[in-house]
Formats: structure tokens, C-alpha cells, sequence
């Protein structure tokens, strides 16, 4: 299960990545916000963040207007490793190289289908399981 979660900037590209991984068959749930009122994107960043470290969700979404703000109240959290990605490389790379588990995008920055194909590449891609990597993430967690 994937947990999805935007600040008011993020909220129109959330509901288009609910609507994407709806048709993929992916199961999701939504931490909010629910409409586009203005919001704090932390309350949102830490619900995601604590799903993922807690175990209900694999792996978590969040957006906000430039998804800087969300990535960085959600790599507060213990355990998380959420990686602001615009472009499809850093997607991929996040995912074999960070085993990054929470995506962050911004919603006024990418486009809907570049959006889709970065949230595709990061569902997709696995951890290379690699020993260098596992070490720089060992020492991550340290930190």
C-alpha cells in the first residue's frame, strides 16, 4: 500500500496520482488535505512519514507546491529517506541507490505526465541491494 499525501499546492496533481495508481491497481490511502483550502504541509508530511515507518505503508507520496517543504518536514521523521524528484533519472536513482521510501514532488513545478512517469519509476524500481549502498544508507541512519 502506498500512502499519498499533499499540502493545498500539491492537492490538484495528488488527485491525478490517485487517479493514475486507482488504474494501476495499486492500493492506496489518502493522508490528505482533502480540498484546496490553504493547509500546513507538515501535518500531512509527518501522517505519510509515520505510516511508511510504522508499517502500514510501503512506501509514501507526498506533494506540495515545490515538494521542498513536504521532503524536508518528512525526512524529520526517523527512518524515512523521501527524495524530491522532477525529473525521471533522480526517481530511478533514488530508488537503487537511497532505497528512498518516500517520493516527494511539486505540484507547481512538474507537469501531470512527467508526474506519472516519476511516480511510476519510483513504484517500479527496486533497491539494487548493491553492498556500497547499503553502507552509505547504514550510514544515513546513523546520522
Amino acid at each position: 500500500m502506498v500512502a499519498i499525501g499533499s499540502d493545498h499546492g500539491g492537492f490538484a496533481l495528488k488527485q491525478e496520482v490517485m487517479e493514475h495508481l486507482k488504474e494501476r491497481g495499486i492500493a492506496y490511502e489518502d493522508f490528505g488535505c482533502y480540498e484546496e483550502a490553504a493547509c500546513d504541509y507538515p501535518e500531512y508530511a509527518h501522517a505519510v512519514a509515520h505510516a511508511v515507518t510504522e508499517g502500514k505503508c510501503e512506501k509514501g507520496i507526498l506533494i506540495c507546491g515545490t515538494g521542498i517543504g513536504i521532503s524536508i518536514a518528512a525526512n524529520k521523521v526517523p527512518g524515512i529517506r523521501a527524495a524530491l524528484c522532477h525529473d525521471c533519472f533522480s526517481a530511478k536513482a533514488t530508488r537503487e541507490h537511497n532505497d528512498a521510501n518516500v517520493l516527494a514532488m511539486g505540484g507547481r513545478v512538474v507537469g501531470p505526465g512527467l508526474a506519472l512517469e516519476i511516480v511510476d519509476l519510483f513504484l517500479d524500481t527496486p533497491f539494487s541491494e548493491e553492498e556500497r549502498h547499503r553502507r552509505r544508507i547504514e550510514k544515513i541512519e546513523e546520522i
